[in-house]
Parts: C-alpha cells; structure tokens; sequence
C-alpha cells in the first residue's frame, strides 16, 4: 500500500498551528523522509500543549517498537501494511540483562523516530528494587515469590530504607538515557508503574496515598531532581472490569501527571465508565491517551469516544488475528482524524510547566511530601487561620492560586509567614492580602519554595505527614519535605 496522498482537512475548532502536518517528501524508491516534529527548541511544555491540543479533533497512531535489540520491528511491520509510520514510537527499558545490554539501542531508535517526524515514548517494566535483572513471570510479574509484602512495601515509599535506596539505585540507571535525549533537545513521554490498579506488578493493587500512586511520586521526585525538564509524564491504569470507579484512589495528583492515559485489555476499546472516569480525572488540563491497546481503534470508536489524543497497538497484537486484521489496521492509520509519523508539527514557545517540579502560575492544590496537600484549616478565612499539610481532598481549602505578583492565594487571602517572622520555625497563616514580604513566594528551579524576606523556605517540621501539621519556614535543606509542587 503506497503512502497516502490526500490531503487532510482541519477540523473545524482546531487551530492551523496545532494539528497542521508536516509535509512528507517522497524519494526515489517511494520512501518518505520528513522533518521532525519542529525544527528546534521544542520543550515538554510545547509537546503536552500539543497533545491537549488534539482532544476531540485528531488522534496520533502509535506502536510499541519491538525488543530492545529491535525496537523498530513493530513499527517496520506496520508500514509493510499500510505503507505508513506511527506518530508515536515507545519502547521499554527493560529487566532482563538482554533488555539492560541493548538500552543504547533504544535511546538510539527514540533519536532517530524524533529525527523522521515522530513522538517517542519510554516506559519500565522493572525487577522487584533489590532483583537486578529478572524474567518477565517471577520479576516483573509477581508470581513464584517476587510480590511483596506489606511491611516491604513500607520500606520502598519510606526514604532511607534499604528498599527504598534500591529503587532509586534502578532509577539512576534510566538517568544518562533521559539525559541523551535532553541533551538532544528531545521530549520523550515516560510511563512507569503502568497499571498500578491491577496486582500483576509488584509495584500494583496498592490504592490509596501510600499506595502505588506514592510509588509514582516518588519515581517523578527523583527523576526530576536530577534536571531531566525533559520527561513527560503519563500515568496509565488497566481497563479492569468494573472497577473505574476506583480509578482515582490511585491518582498521583495533578502536579505529579501530564498525560492520564489507560491501557485497554479487559475490553478492546474503553467501557464507557473508564471513558468518563479519566475524562473526570484529566478535566480540561490534561490529554487522555489509549497508553498500550491490543486493537487498533477504529473510526467509529473514537468517534464516540473524540478525547483521546493518542493509541499504542502493543508489539505483535498487531498481527494477532484475533486483535486485528489487515484492514482494520489500515481502518485507523487512514482515518482522517489520525496523524501519522510525518503529520506532527509541535508549535513552539508554549509557557514553561517548570520550574521542575515547582510548577507555574496556576490555579490548584500544592502538594509536597507525603503527596498531601497544602491545606487551609477548617476552609476557614478568618485571618490568622493554621495553614497545614492535609490529605488531598479537591476543597477550595486546598485550590491555591500562584500569582505572578509573587503571591500564594486561597479563599481570597494570601498565605502569610505569622508576625512578618524571620527566625526558623514561624509558622504560617492565611491573611488578607496587604503586599508585604511575609507575603511574598519564589519558586526555585528544585521546588524549594522561598520567602524573600525571611530567606526561608516553606517546610513540613520534621517531614510529618500527619494530617493537621502546620506548615512553617526553615533553612534551606535536601529534605524530601521542602520539595513543593505548585499549579500549572
């Protein structure tokens, strides 16, 4: 099948600038060679604005690449069926030694998909932190031993443990990957923890704030205090029969998740119930994504179900009778709606979503340590009133407002250090608004967040995660406490 010569229309709603393709180019042998996705500077900021930009208009075609020693397997297979590539390429780091030995091979494949016109995309299935390398059933997947135990689990999201340590050990070796790819001025989508609401994983089944989600706000912690601006995030569940209703128990939050996405196995499109569940989790800020789907979703499938802005055919469900046929994959990397590797265009210059992993101006909670929530006592707004560290609750005790006069608002007062205090240990407060310094914020590149005019920066005292812990400035430290994220 020869590569598509139509031309597509924009729909209406969608700016020119958004969805506009990149021109293919066809050379002798009928070959396609494109630019990439924008010519240069292209920021996480301007891919996630481009995604957002896709909801309800245009979906990209996506694939996951094939082994580490092979990654353009799967994508080479679906251009011998439709003559085109996928707008989005993923591959996988890996647990097997194979996996870890041909890593390079897989950044090299990211390279050279951004370098022809498309997206590339990462994820990890990991070993248990203290298993180096590992097979997929009894590693990744906990059968024979490898799942872990409560008291376990406690360690891995409890800083200094040595579980803990070797989870981070495990990130640190994903770190000059990434650092390749920014470096190379390249965006990449990262999915880890995919699934966390099934129990196949170790890393999943936990709800809650000190479940799996804890476990993904530690990995985007870490990763991100090593300077990689460069990650996009998605957080990605399991379409698991009947239990959209607990999809949020395992969100990580707003601040911690730019892409809300769902791999689809129980069904071979979405339940209408996970469709509106992570529709209600997104909101307007976030894109959605089909993250990892065995069937190519077809014209009238998405027509039914516009918001999602991306899908990724997993590995050789692509030929897998019973997933796909021939036309049926030819059905979604035709449909007018999908663009292909080639037909992305990412405007540049969009705002910055750092400092990482502070954030920006905006509207919404602040979360820190714990992944709870900067909290104004009792909604009160009497000035004076305790502000705390409380779980995430979606109040507007908990919607904070980064002005960029440098203030921090909430039920139309500002957040004030108590007594225009300077010394360690003054806590803090809601109080009208009046221009002070005790009223004054900086968000620093690390998310430290500062007060001018005391030099002190807003802290938990003694990283208590207890609920009603109120919140304070301090010296500056490396205290996982001190690491704020803000609206964006």
């Amino acid at each position: 099948m020869s590569v598509r010569t139509r031309t597509r229309a924009i729909v209406a709603g969608a700016s020119a600038a958004a969805v506009a393709g990149v021109a293919l180019t066809l050379t002798g042998g009928g070959t396609a060679s494109a630019a990439p996705p924008a010519a240069s500077g292209v920021t996480k900021a301007d891919e996630i604005a481009y995604l957002k930009s896709l909801t309800g208009n245009h979906v990209l075609s996506g694939q996951q690449g094939g082994a580490n020693s092979n990654p353009a397997q799967w994508i080479n297979k679906v251009h011998d069926i439709t003559g085109e590539y996928p707008a989005l390429w993923n591959g996988d780091f890996g647990f097997s030694q194979n996996d870890i030995d041909n890593r390079q091979t897989v950044i090299n494949e990211a390279k050279s998909e951004w370098a022809n016109g498309a997206i590339p995309g990462l994820m990890m299935h990991a070993c248990r932190p203290d298993v180096a390398t590992c097979d997929f059933q009894g590693g990744s997947n906990p059968v024979n031993g490898s799942k872990m135990s409560d008291s376990e689990w406690q360690q891995v999201i409890t800083d200094g443990t040595t579980l803990n340590t070797d989870y981070k050990r495990k990130l640190d070796q994903f770190v000059p990957y990434f650092q390749q790819l920014k470096s190379a001025g390249i965006p990449v989508l990262f999915r880890p923890l995919h699934e966390m609401n099934d129990g196949w994983a170790w890393w999943g089944g936990r709800s809650g704030p000190n479940g799996s989600a804890r476990l993904f706000q530690i990995t985007h912690d870490y990763l991100e205090s090593k300077g990689l601006d460069n990650i996009i995030w998605v957080w990605a569940l399991k379409d698991q029969q009947g239990a959209a209703s607990q999809a949020s128990s395992y969100y990580p939050g707003d601040a911690y998740v730019d892409v809300v996405g769902l791999d689809v196995w129980w069904q071979k499109f979405p339940a209408t119930d996970w469709y509106n569940a992570l529709s209600n989790i997104a909101g307007s800020k976030k894109p959605m994504a089909l993250a990892e789907v065995g069937s190519v979703p077809q014209p009238s499938q998405l027509a039914q179900q516009p918001k999602w802005v991306y899908w990724n055919v997993w590995l050789d469900y692509l030929t897998n009778p019973s997933y796909n046929t021939n036309d049926q994959v030819k059905n979604g990397y035709y449909d007018s709606r999908t663009l292909n590797r080639g037909e992305v265009h990412i405007p540049t210059g969009n705002p910055p979503t750092s400092p990482p992993p502070g954030g920006g101006t905006g509207t919404g909670p602040i979360t820190g340590v714990g992944g709870k929530c900067v909290d104004v006592a009792g909604s009160a707004t009497a000035n004076g009133t305790a502000v705390q560290l409380y779980d995430c609750n979606g109040t507007n005790a908990q919607s904070w407002t980064v002005g960029s006069d440098g203030t921090v608002k909430a039920l139309g007062k500002c957040l004030d250090v108590t007594g225009q205090g300077t010394a360690n240990g003054t806590k803090l407060q809601l109080w009208d608004c009046n221009g002070s310094g005790a009223q004054q914020w900086v968000a620093e590149s690390d998310g430290h967040l500062k007060n001018p005019q005391s030099g002190r920066y807003l802290d938990v005292p003694g990283g208590n995660t207890a609920n009603g812990t109120r919140l304070q400035i301090w010296d500056r430290n490396t205290n996982a406490w001190q690491t704020w994220h803000l609206p964006t």
